[in-house]
Order: structure tokens, then sequence, then C-alpha cells
């Protein structure tokens, strides 16, 4: 998304219509989100003097927007191959916390920094060649062919000059540049080779000499010799001349990685800088001649005797910038450059041919070259918060940054750029995972905001990022699965067990009450437990017993061990084995099993199983069995004890506490009251009496 507006679907107002808006009496409303980059606007309506009014009267509609892009399907492919070798380092460095304060600095360890760099470098060129292939995509790529070439030469960059193979750090730096340069920004091209290769008289060409002395400067050996050796094909005679001491001196150019030893290497390029001296002394014989060849050839031959000025000159001339300058400079002009002295380079070159402020890849460069590693990431973060984020997190064990926390905002320069990069990651809800293990990397601040990210993942939702023969239930089993195990691993137990509650009240809505328990008892939220066990009895009030004992029996598993829990609410844990026992006497009614089913009756009742509030409930249930022909399925004791808990429920209700045991039972008549609840207890009376007569009658 442009940064300077905000799209909104539905659109507020149609584009370039905006004063409409003032006119229509009304302006928009925002405000940001103290926790991500999202805003909320509206449209609010103005009075005469401009300002805001109260909108309480007509609310209006709310747009949610984020100042981020969604990452697409290329991009999020990308986050998520990096966060692989993100997490590897991240396990490094908490390895090193165990092991002695200075094991950053050995070689162990950077050996491990500097291959994990060279992995962030490796994949991220993979991304350039894929993305530069000519195939059809599901979508367009959001970023660039040109922008994952820029990530590619600057984390390269950053590679050779910051993480260097362990003991070549003080090693000369000029061969490294210049290979990178060559990758990076190849220069002269092929095509140009070719075609002048293809000529008679190649030197005839305007391009010739530009081509040949960039072939030179670039260290392309091959071509310029092939050209040298064309040129002993010249009308000038005195030109083949100096052609034929020229060209050994290309051939025998000392290149450091030709030596074992820098001793040597330092030697033999002192002996080759006197035969280029030579050949200066040789050239200046025909200073007075008018050659149009003398000028470009004694700036080849400036070049290979190391004149900082002709260098400079010529890559001006030749369209080049600094970064061409920098890396001639360690291979001609000071062939020992050390890391340490780049910066000191750089400032006088740039200082005539500074970097283009409009290019932020070459500000980065710029910075990357003058060891400003502040700037750097400045620059980076501007051009993508991906390569901010992971140059900062490379930075600090190395020691490039500093690791204090920030007085006031009370968090590490690295620590800054990887929070802003897991910003932009939360545009994307799916992609929840990854954006934790930054947060969580992050000390206290991105612990804090980790959590808030975890107890807002949609359990809901993830449908498409797991099996998809997956049902409703066990797509958010898998997902509470794995934030439970990544709670465990960041030691966040008052986390997980906030999102089990969240789990907990979702199944209850989809009526998966066996879930729900298992996820209240996991975090131990009694009370939330005693709502999952409500909704079940509810089942029963709203649709019977039948579908009751269906849903109840879901739960049942769940009783031993919650019973056996030392931390379970006793309160809760009785209420839940009432309903899972009045479950059972239902099922074994619907079996026909009905003087089994009378004694769990009874059982609930006289063992105050029962909560009062279903007494009456299970006392209309008891009818049925009274009016049982075949047999007697109560004793005369057992009929006495029903009429004891009538009797109670009729004496309670008369003295204003029907309240405690009437509820249950007028939720189960429509339109009904207390009076229409005790008028059918008045037939479990009638019930009872004629049972009785039948006791009477079955004793005599």
């Amino acid at each position: 998304m442009d940064t300077k507006h905000i799209e909104l679907v539905p659109p507020l107002v149609e584009a370039g219509k905006s004063s409409d808006l003032a006119q229509s009496g009304h302006m928009v409303f925002a405000s940001f989100s103290p926790s991500n980059n999202s805003l909320a606007l509206h449209l609010v309506p103005l009075n005469l003097t401009g300002s805001k009014t109260s909108t309480a009267e007509q609310p209006e509609a709310v747009y949610l927007a984020g100042c981020d892009d969604v990452p697409s399907s290329e991009r999020r492919l990308f986050i998520a191959d990096t966060v692989v070798i993100f997490s590897m380092f991240k396990s490094m460095l908490k390895d090193a916390q165990s092991r002695d304060p200075t094991w950053l600095q050995t070689r162990q360890a950077l050996e491990i920094i500097r291959k994990l760099s060279v992995d962030y470098v490796n994949f991220i060129k993979e991304c350039w060649i894929h993305a530069s292939q000519p195939i059809s995509r599901p979508e367009p790529l959001q970023f660039s062919v040109e922008h994952y070439r820029s990530l590619y030469s600057i984390f390269s960059l950053f590679v050779v000059l910051f993480v260097p193979e362990p003991g070549y750090e003080d090693a000369p730096v000029g061969e490294e540049l210049m290979e990178w340069l060559n990758i990076h920004f190849i220069e002269p091209s092929t095509e140009e080779g070719d075609q002048l290769s293809s000529l008679d008289h190649p030197w005839e060409d305007e391009n010739f000499w530009s081509y040949l002395t960039r072939s030179t400067i670039r260290g392309f050996s091959k071509a310029s010799l092939f050209f040298l050796n064309i040129l002993l094909q010249h009308p000038s005679e005195d030109l083949q001349e100096l052609v034929k001491i020229l060209i050994p001196l290309v051939e025998s150019h000392p290149r450091l990685p030709q030596f074992t030893a820098e001793r040597d290497f330092a030697y033999a390029s002192r002996k080759w800088k006197d035969k280029v001296k030579a050949l200066r002394v040789e050239m200046d014989r025909f200073l007075d001649e008018s050659y149009d060849w003398w000028d470009p050839l004694s700036d080849l031959v400036g070049i290979l005797e190391g004149r900082g000025d002709v260098i400079e000159r010529v890559c001006e001339e030749l369209g080049a910038d600094w970064k061409e300058v920098c890396a001639a400079w360690g291979i001609f002009v000071d062939t020992r450059l050390r890391r340490q002295d780049l910066p000191d380079v750089v400032a006088d070159v740039i200082e005539t041919m500074p970097p283009d402020p409009t290019n932020l890849e070459d500000m980065i460069l710029s910075s990357l070259f003058s060891g400003h590693a502040k700037q750097v990431l400045k620059h980076a973060s501007d051009f993508d918060l991906w390569l901010s984020a992971h140059l900062a997190d490379i930075m600090e064990p190395l020691g490039l940054l500093d690791a204090e926390l920030d007085f006031e905002s009370g968090v590490t320069k690295r620590d800054e750029y990887v929070l802003a990069y897991a910003e932009y990651l939360r545009s994307d809800s799916t992609l929840w995972r990854i954006t934790i293990a930054y947060l969580y990397s992050c000390g206290r601040v991105g612990e804090e905001q980790a959590d808030e990210v975890l107890m807002r993942v949609p359990l809901s939702l993830n449908a498409a990022t797991l099996d998809r023969s997956l049902t409703p239930s066990d797509t958010m089993a898998e997902v509470v699965k794995d934030i439970s195990a990544i709670c465990r691993e960041h030691s966040r137990e008052s986390v997980r067990r906030a999102v089990c509650k969240i789990a907990s009240t979702m199944l209850v809505r989809s009526r998966d009450y066996g879930m729900a328990v298992s996820y209240s008892t996991s975090a131990e939220d009694w009370t939330g437990l005693g709502r999952v066990i409500d909704a079940v009895l509810d089942e029963y009030i709203q649709n019977g017993p039948v579908v009751f004992a269906g849903y109840a029996s879901k739960i049942a598993p769940s009783m031993d061990e919650i019973q056996s829990n030392s931390r379970t609410n006793q309160i809760f844990a009785h209420r839940l084995m009432f309903t899972v026992r009045y479950s059972q006497m239902h099922e074994t009614r619907l079996e026909r099993d009905y003087p089994n089913a009378a004694l769990d009756l009874l059982a609930l009742l006289r063992d105050e199983i029962a909560p009062r509030s279903w007494w009456p409930i299970l006392l209309c249930d008891a009818v049925e069995f009274m009016q049982y022909e075949p047999k007697l399925l109560f004793s005369s004791s057992d009929a006495i004890e029903l009429l004891r808990k009538l009797e109670e429920i009729s004496i309670r209700s008369s003295q204003g506490s029907g309240d405690d045991y009437l509820t249950v039972l007028i939720r189960t008549i429509k339109g009904g009251g207390e009076k229409e609840a005790l008028e059918r207890l008045k037939q479990v009376r009638l019930a009872i009496a004629r049972y009785f007569a039948r006791c009477t009658v079955g004793h005599g």
C-alpha cells in the first residue's frame, strides 16, 4: 500500500472527490492502534464551526485499515523460508548464553555466524533467479526482480565486509570487493565484447578503448589480453612496441589468491610495479607525438601504476561510480587494503563521486563500505523491513550494534528493527507462527507483544494451512496444540491458559462440549468448566433427554481426570458428576432398562448429587417409573424419599425461595412461571399418592 494514502473498500469517498466530504458536512476521523500498524477510520459530521460533533445518535461504519501490504504468496514463501535460518541463529545465541561470555568471538562461533549469513545470501540469490524466470504466476510479483537483486548485492557485501572467513578478518579485502562488484554489477557486457571481436579493426570502434580499460579495471585479464594482442596488428609500430611490453605485465599481474603468504604477494607486487614504471618511462618517449591512442593507453598504464586520481577520472568517464573506484583501489592503489582502512578510502572517494541519494540500494552500500552500521539499518528499513531486521540480528552479536536497552523505548537497536519487521508480518494473520518467533527474540517488550498475538490467533480460520480433511474442531485442536507448544517453549503458561479458555468458549458455541471441558480443565478455568456444564444441561432443557444424553456422553471421559485433580474446584467437579450421572440415567431409560434407571434417579436425589434446582426435573422423570406397570420400581422408603424432596420444594417455595428450586422446571414450560411449575409438581404428588396405593395393594 502506498504510505501516502489508504484505500478503503467500499470507499468512503471516490478518488478525486475528497472535497465532497466537506460539502456534505462530514470529515474523516482516524485513530491509530497502540499495538500495531493499523488504524480505525469513520465519518463524523461537522458543525458550522468545523469541529467534530457527537455521533452517538447516528452511528457510522468503522473501517479497519492496515499500513502494510499483506504479503503475497511469493513473499510469504520468502518469509517462511528465511525464518528457518533466523531460528537457527537464535538457537546458536541461546546456546551461547550457557558458555563463556567471550565464546561469540571464538572461531567456532564466527564460523556458525558466517555459515548462516551465507545461507541468507544463497537463499536470496535463489529467489532472485526464480523471480527472473519468465513463467506464469498465480499473481504478479509483489517485489520486483530488481528488488531481489538489490537484496542479493546488499547482503553479499555485508558478508564480505563484516562476516569474513575466521582467520581472514585482517587480510587484504580488495580481491573480495572486486569479486563482489563483478558478480552484482556486471561491466563491461559480454555482448559488447562479442561485437568488438567480430570487427576486422576493432580499435577503430569508439567503444574499443573504454571496453579494454574497463576489462582491465575489473581484472578480466583474458578479455584484456585478447584485445591487446589484436593491437599488435595496429598500423602504429610505436603502439605495437609498447603493447609488446604491456601484454606480459597484464599476464603477470600479481593477485592475492595466487599466493599462500601475504608477504610473498607484497614482494611480487613491488617488483611488478617497478616494471610498470619502466613502461611509463618508455611511453614518455612518445609524449610529444600526436597519437590518438596515447591518452587511452596512458590511462591504462596509470591504472596499473595504481594512480588513484587516474582511476577516479577514468571511472567517471566510463560512467562508473564510487563502488568501482573503491574496489579498484584495493587492486591497484593499495593492494594490502584492510577492512578497517576501507572507510577512509570511501570517505575520500565519495567527496567527488557521492552515492545517489535517490537510490536506497546505493545509500545502503555506501554505508556498508563506510562502516556506518546505524546508517545501514536506517536506509535498509526504508528499503525492506526484512533486510534491516536480519542485518541487525547479525550485527549485534558481532559487536556492530550496542546491545544496551534504550532508556525510553526499553529495547535495543537490534530489537527495534526486528520488532518493526514483526509488526509488518502481523498484517497477515496466517503468519502468526513466524511473527511470534521474531517477537519472542526481543526481550520483555517483544514477549508482551507475542503474548497478544497468540491470544488473538484465529483458531477457527486456519483450515487452509492444515489438512483439508480435518473437522473444524480438529483444526482448532491442531492450532491450540501448536500454541501450547510455543508457550511451553517460552515459559508463557498464562498465555497458554488464556488461549485454552478462548478455545473452550468457541467450542461451546459449536456444541463440542467434550473438547470444551478438556480445554477448561487444561486451563484450570473452573468457572469456564461450570459454563460448559451449564451449556450441556441446557441441551436437556432446550432439546430433551435424547440430545442431552448424546452431548453429555462426550464429557463423561473427563470426569475421572477432573475428580482426581487436586487443584479442581470441587463445586464444579460435583456439577460435572451430576451431569454425567443424569445423562447415564437417561441412556439406561432409553434402553428400556427401567429398574436400573429408577435406581440411578433415586441415587441422584438420595446422595445429594443433584442440585436443588434440578430436583423438580428428577421428580417429574420419576413419574414415568412410578407408572411402570410390570412391577414396582421403588420401595416404600424410596417413595417416601421422593415425597420428602417434593415437600421441601413446596415448603421452601411458599416461603419465597422458589428461585432456588423451580428455575430449571420453569424453563421447560413454555410461557410458564412459578405457578405453572407448582401445578406440574401437583401431578408428581398425585403420582406418588397413587404409587403408595400400589405399594399397599402389592403388600397386601
